[in-house]
C-alpha cells in the first residue's frame, strides 16, 4: 500500500477519503495519512478517522501521493503551483463504480467520484475533479484544474478549457467550448460557446458578470 494525502479537509476532502476507502475495499492500494489544510481552526483534529496532519508546508519535503481535494479551480492551481518542486506525486483517483471505456486517457491528480458515467475518445487531463453522477460525452476535452459539480450532463465534443467550474445539474450541449476560468452555474444549459472569465446561468446560459 502506498501512502497517500487529500490537501483539504473540508466536505469534500472528507467525500475523497470515502472513496479512497472505497477503492480499498476492492483493491488494498492506498494508506491514508490524513488532510492537510491551512485553516488553522482545523490543525490537530480527528475527522471521520483521519488526522489533520498540518499545512501545505507539511508537505514540501515528503515523497509521498498527494491528491487536491479542493474544489476550487484557482485556488486548486494555486496550491500545486506550490508543490511544483515537491518529490510529491499526483495519482488519479477513480471510484470502483465509475463507467469507462479503455478510450478515455486521464491525466494526474484526477478525482473521479461514484456515479459517473464516461463514454469513448475522451481526455480528462489534470488535476480535475468530476463529482457524483455525472455523464461525459465522447471526444470531449477537459483541461486541468476543471470541477464538474454532481449531476451534469456534458454531450460529445464539448471542449472545457483550464479552471472551468460547472455547476450542479447544469448540462452544455454538443460541440460547445467553454472558455478558461468561466463558472456555470447550477442548472444551466449550455447551448452556445462561453467566454473566458465570465460566470454564465440561466436556460440558455448566459454571462451575468465577467472576472
Amino acid at each position: 500500500m502506498k501512502d497517500i494525502v487529500i490537501i483539504g479537509a473540508g466536505g469534500f476532502g472528507r467525500e475523497v477519503a470515502w472513496l479512497i476507502e472505497d477503492i480499498n475495499k476492492v483493491d488494498k492500494q492506498w494508506n491514508l495519512l490524513g488532510f492537510i489544510d491551512d485553516n488553522d481552526e482545523v490543525q490537530g483534529q480527528n475527522l471521520n478517522g483521519y488526522e489533520v496532519l498540518g499545512k501545505l508546508d507539511w508537505l514540501m519535503d515528503k515523497e509521498v501521493s498527494v491528491v487536491n481535494a479542493i474544489a476550487n479551480p484557482i485556488i486548486r492551481k494555486q496550491i500545486m503551483d506550490q508543490l511544483k518542486n515537491s518529490s510529491n506525486t499526483y495519482p488519479t483517483l477513480i471510484h470502483p463504480n465509475v463507467v469507462y471505456s479503455e478510450t478515455v486517457e486521464f491525466g494526474e491528480g484526477n478525482i473521479i467520484c461514484a456515479g459517473n458515467i464516461l463514454t469513448v475518445n475522451i481526455e480528462i487531463k489534470n488535476h480535475v475533479i468530476i463529482n457524483i453522477d455525472s455523464t461525459i460525452g465522447h471526444d470531449t476535452i477537459i483541461n486541468d484544474y476543471c470541477t464538474i459539480l454532481p449531476s451534469v450532463n456534458v454531450s460529445g465534443h464539448v471542449h472545457l478549457a483550464e479552471c472551468v467550474t460547472v455547476g450542479t445539474g447544469s448540462a452544455i450541449i454538443q460541440n460547445v467550448p467553454v472558455g478558461k476560468n468561466s463558472i456555470i452555474g447550477a442548472g444551466a444549459v449550455v447551448t452556445k460557446e462561453i467566454p473566458a472569465n465570465c460566470t454564465a446561468v440561466g436556460a440558455p446560459a448566459k454571462p451575468i458578470k465577467f472576472h
